[in-house]
């Protein structure tokens, strides 16, 4: 659209800069870019999409390349890589606490000899689209 020599002024680069650019075609950087880049994404697929650039660039050290993390970081990014992280377990039930117990009524006799007589329940929670729902269960065991 604009002539070459207006550009290079606005740009501040010369003529000859701009020619040299497309006679020696990508640079060392770009091509080492562009094969790393490969890698990455061969073990970030591996991994299920779970290891990061530190991982990573340990994964590449052990095969022979050298590469440091914040270039596989870089690379991860431009290409919009992230690692999906795992939630951490995490301990919900304390057993010491103040409060008192119930007593254990059935001490896993679960065998009922007449109707309404023993009676169990279960509660658990499903996650859906909207939310959480909450379900339980109350059985009779003379009935089942």
């Amino acid at each position: 659209m604009y002539p070459i020599e207006k550009m290079c002024k606005v740009l501040k680069v010369s003529r000859s800069s701009y020619y040299r650019r497309f006679s020696y075609g990508p640079s060392n950087r770009a091509i080492e870019n562009s094969l790393f880049t490969n890698l990455i994404k061969e073990i970030f697929d591996l991994s299920n999409q779970t290891y990061g650039s530190p991982r990573i660039a340990e994964q590449l050290k052990r095969k022979g390349h050298h590469i440091s993390k914040k270039r596989v970081a870089k690379l991860m990014r431009i290409n919009g890589w992230r690692s999906k992280l795992k939630k951490r377990f995490k301990v919900t039930t304390d057993s010491n606490h103040p409060y008192p117990i119930c007593r254990n009524h059935l001490n896993r006799n679960f065998t009922a000899n007449r109707l309404n007589e023993v009676w169990v329940s279960d509660i658990t929670y499903i996650k859906t689209v909207t939310g959480w729902l909450y379900l339980t269960t109350i059985i009779d065991l003379y009935d089942r």
